[in-house]
């Protein structure tokens, strides 16, 4: 029944975008052309969605997402604007008609030049989501940050952080991509690397050919890491509990066969001259339907509000709940998991915009709240739609400075 519902809104807004087609261009192939590949499109998406796969994102599941998007959404624009002019229209002429007016309204060059907008306008997102699956998904950007804290120990002024997030390994597709994003990491030659959940999207073999790779991350004091949703196992179809079970303790080898430090609610210390900085690590706890299986309290166990602590913690929503106001005074906490959906607009220090912004408060960058921060990475990697427009795929460079910030 999904499926009907959802061909039937496909086809009213084919309807209009080939009327627009139909306006601009006397050229019968123009239409034909953009049938089919408006039909090929659906059809794909659709056959993808009914082999079985089980709710697995397989890569050709992803780029039928991705080529549906592309078509869909500049559809959807075409529609709103056509569909506007039509009910301005139905009702002038309805007053017209009520009042013996004999003005017309359908004045063809009308239509015409709202088909030609509509039309132009429809072009940008299809380009852009184009241009997001051939080269936006691998434009690796480095983001650097300086933060100031009054308490923090003198031995780690200046210490240099690195974080990624999100690697979400089953979606790659281009190692050549993928170890540039790793040698890029290790340029920053940041004193520790932070990575906040979701390494794969379902299966602990994803990691298959790529552990090498991620092995190969360098900083002076390790690499540490957390889990997010998608590590649990939780979005795929598995034979038993059992299977699932195992999936997640290969997943936890994973880790440790990289030589990242995983932890699972759990602290770390890392000393320098006899000072200490801890290292806080929660299981993910997202608000709403996500896992919580994150502890905060277990994980803080015998640290007090003295000890300077980085809090990783895959969904920002726990921020909200309940890190940022502890009594315990978590100093940053880091997190990812929303991608900044992988599509919105970001001009620095200007305007920034992702419908994202909708769902979670805290979606990208740094957020201060009574003297704590977090950062929420936007993601090393992508899921669903294989791409990302405007929001680009993101390093973290953190480095903390002792005192306060210069005005």
């Amino acid at each position: 029944m999904r499926w009907i519902i959802f061909i039937g809104i496909y086809i009213v807004l084919d309807i209009y975008a080939y009327q627009a087609f139909k306006t601009v261009s006397r050229h019968g192939w123009i239409y034909i052309i953009y049938l089919v590949l408006s039909l090929a499109v659906l059809a794909n998406l659709i056959y993808q969605w009914n082999v079985p796969e089980g709710n697995r994102l397989t890569g050709p599941r992803s780029y039928a997402i991705g080529f549906f998007l592309a078509i869909f959404v500049p559809k959807l624009l075409m529609f709103v604007l056509l569909l506007g002019e039509d009910i301005v229209r139905v009702i002038v002429a309805a007053v017209n008609t009520l009042m013996h007016s004999g003005n017309d309204f359908s004045i063809p060059s009308r239509r015409t030049f709202l088909s030609r907008m509509a039309l132009g306008i429809a072009a940008i997102p299809f380009a852009s989501f184009l241009y997001g699956m051939y080269q936006g998904r691998y434009n690796f950007r480095v983001l650097k940050y300086t933060l100031y804290f009054d308490d923090l120990p003198e031995a780690f002024d200046g210490y240099r952080i690195s974080q990624i997030s999100d690697v979400h390994a089953g979606s790659f597709d281009n190692p050549e991509k993928i170890q540039y994003g790793i040698d890029l990491l290790n340029e920053q030659q940041s004193d520790v690397i932070f990575f906040t959940g979701d390494l794969v999207n379902d299966r602990a073999s994803e990691m298959d050919g790529w552990k090498e790779r991620f092995g190969n991350l360098q900083a002076r004091d390790g690499v540490f890491s957390v889990l997010g949703n998608h590590d649990y196992g939780d979005y795929a179809e598995w034979p038993s509990p059992e299977a699932k079970k195992a999936n997640l303790s290969a997943l936890k080898n994973v880790h440790r066969e990289m030589g990242w430090n995983l932890l699972l609610n759990e602290q770390h210390f890392v000393e320098r001259d006899g000072q200490r900085l801890a290292i806080v690590g929660v299981e993910n706890w997202g608000a709403g339907g996500f896992k919580k299986a994150g502890d905060v309290d277990l994980a803080s166990e015998g640290l007090t509000e003295k000890d300077f602590k980085i809090l990783l913690s895959h969904d920002p929503s726990y921020w909200q709940e309940k890190i940022k106001s502890d009594p315990r005074k978590y100093h940053l906490t880091l997190s990812g998991h929303t991608h900044g959906m992988q599509f919105g607009i970001e001009i620095p220090g200007w305007f920034r915009w992702s419908p994202v912004q909708y769902r979670y408060e805290n979606w990208a960058g740094i957020y201060e709240e009574m003297g704590r921060y977090i950062n929420v990475n936007r993601g090393f990697g992508y899921l669903a739609y294989p791409g990302r427009v405007g929001i680009w795929p993101e390093i973290s460079v953190i480095e903390l400075r002792r005192g306060s910030q210069p005005v």
